[in-house]
């Protein structure tokens, strides 16, 4: 079950970054974070009314709270790098935010088997290579590293703490919800502050009508990054941090196939061949 719970974890952050990263391209980046979390506060909000989940309060919630203060600014940050591009820098960066659970998980006393030692090495090889890393360019290209680096330690941070959360599906329920708020609060705060100091909440061409148009696009990537938390949590609930941590971290390969098949960018010889080990990664970690 912590394999099938952290590939759906891959899954859903790749396709969410996907169309986030899209998006930012036309819509500020603050507006795309405030929007899609806005819209995935209100199902939450519906979720926590109907299941009770307010009896499972407690102070394990301070860890959603710090959890919602980060996410913001790694969102932020990644989705600003993805609109920078090129995504062969940002994609495989990206993942080495799965170095601060793996981190959390050994202190805590975790020891992976052999088989999952070596599939976590695989794995992350294979993250790397799948992005088709592109480390040559311009000054641009600099600052989408910088901006993914500090993304990349703000979501494994997320990861860590979101775990933290709850111990309950109706507990995490809840925590997710304090999460989503305190993302919308964070980040309605800076965008406040930035529309003060003249930066824009709105596309240049469409304006609201655009933010309108795209409300469906903004659900999915909202809601798809609150199930991916939900099932990386759930995955760490059900086996070792770590295991849990690197498939989870599959997730650029699932952005770059995106690009593939809805924007038809071809995948290089590196990024299939690094497809190809983190799968092989995949398979030592299940079955170690």
């Amino acid at each position: 079950m912590t394999a099938l719970f952290a590939l759906a974890t891959s899954l859903m952050w790749g396709l969410a970054d996907f169309g986030g990263g899209l998006l930012t391209r036309r819509t500020p980046a603050l507006t795309v974070v405030v929007v899609s979390q806005s819209i995935a506060v209100v199902v939450l909000g519906a979720i926590v009314a109907a299941t009770g989940a307010w009896s499972e309060a407690g102070p394990q919630l301070w860890f959603a709270v710090a959890a919602g203060l980060v996410g913001p600014v790694a969102m932020l940050a990644f989705y600003k790098a993805l609109a920078l591009g090129p995504m062969g820098v940002v994609s495989p960066l990206g993942s080495l935010g799965v170095t601060v659970p793996v981190a959390v998980g050994l202190v805590l006393g975790e020891r992976p088997g052999l088989l999952q030692f070596a599939g976590i090495g695989v794995a992350f090889a294979g993250v790397i290579l799948a992005g088709g890393p592109q480390f040559r360019g311009a000054p641009v290209q600099r600052q989408a590293v910088l901006l993914t680096l500090l993304a990349a330690f703000g979501f494994g941070a997320v990861m860590a703490l979101i775990a933290e959360a709850s111990t309950t599906v109706t507990g995490l329920f809840l925590a997710l919800f304090v999460q989503r708020v305190t993302n919308v609060t964070a980040g309605g705060t800076a965008l406040y502050v930035s529309v003060r100091r003249g930066g824009r909440a709105l596309p240049e061409d469409g304006g609201m009508q655009a933010v309108r148009s795209a409300l469906p696009a903004l659900a999915f990537v909202g809601l798809a990054d609150v199930a991916a938390n939900g099932t990386y949590a759930m995955a760490a609930r059900q086996g070792p941090v770590t295991v849990a941590a690197v498939l989870a971290s599959l997730y650029p390969v699932v952005t770059a196939l995106a690009a593939r098949g809805f924007l038809g960018e071809r995948l290089r010889g590196v990024q299939a061949a690094g497809a190809g080990l983190a799968l092989v990664g995949t398979v030592l970690l299940a079955t170690g």
